[in-house]
């Protein structure tokens, strides 16, 4: 089974930024990679996700404009550069993918998972 692992949360201020990391633990057929979250007291939603080829994204309209995903096929990484946070973006982050995720998969179409990363953004 794989595991997927994040890295890169972490405590900051209003306006700053935090670029978070995806890793598998081994080597798979993934398809599109998302980006979820988790904010407290509230159910886990979808924040960005970017296609096979690494061509097309897509994002929640609440992180446009802020957030970039990317991924790094050489080096089976995948990013969310996340800029100008604000504290409605404090949640706990999760990685996903699956080996027939597309651009358009609900969350419940992810097969793999990480545990999570806290990003805490204070006013």
């Amino acid at each position: 089974q794989v595991q997927l692992v994040e890295s890169g949360g972490g405590l900051v201020q209003a306006g700053g930024s935090l670029k978070l990391t995806c890793a598998p633990s081994s080597r798979d057929s993934f398809s599109a990679w998302g980006w979820f979250r988790q904010p407290p007291g509230k159910e886990r939603e979808f924040v960005a996700v970017v296609s096979r080829n690494g061509r097309n994204t897509r994002y929640a309209d609440s992180v446009k404009g802020r957030f970039i995903i990317s991924r790094d096929d050489a080096k089976d990484r995948v990013y969310l550069q996340m800029n100008n946070l604000k504290p409605e973006d404090t949640a706990i982050f999760y990685c996903a993918t699956g080996p027939r995720t597309t651009l358009w998969s609900g969350i419940e179409q992810y097969d793999y998972w990480g545990q999570g990363t806290q990003v805490t953004v204070s006013s």
